[in-house]
């Protein structure tokens, strides 16, 4: 797999919330991506209980990939997929996101833990990909 592949998922109680994927890549290929972010949840609910924090760090590592996980105080998982960022940058990019989601929390037209479908929050999140992770 590409080095340079990028994956990035909300994740609520029961289904994912929000995705982003960087890099378009064959068929077979984004479904094993999804497939190891889904092998890393249980790692994920299994890393929450030996920590406070919210960022995670690295919970799991497939093909030369890591999963990178951002716990919020509701139990929602921000998750990445990518291929060795430096730990600072990813820390930022779930910190911005997570100060993203927040506001979109507050926003009262939107139900929690529903599917994000928001054009801004979506135009938002690419930016600060792009910014922190490029």
């Amino acid at each position: 797999m590409a080095s340079n592949a990028l994956l990035f998922v909300i994740v609520g109680k029961n289904e994912p919330l929000y995705e982003y994927n960087k890099v378009q890549a064959a068929d077979s290929v984004t479904r094993q991506n999804y497939f190891v972010l889904h092998s890393a949840l249980d790692l994920v609910e299994k890393a929450a209980y030996t920590t406070n924090n919210m960022y995670l760090r690295v919970v799991d590592k497939v093909n030369h990939q890591q999963v990178s996980t951002f716990l919020t105080a509701g139990n929602v998982k921000f998750m990445l997929l990518h291929g060795g960022k430096s730990e600072d940058s990813i820390k930022n990019f779930f910190n911005d996101v997570y100060e993203l989601y927040v506001k979109l929390l507050m926003n009262p037209f939107y139900a929690y833990d529903t599917p994000i479908t928001s054009k801004a929050f979506d135009t938002r999140v690419r930016a600060i990909a792009r910014r922190y992770l490029s």
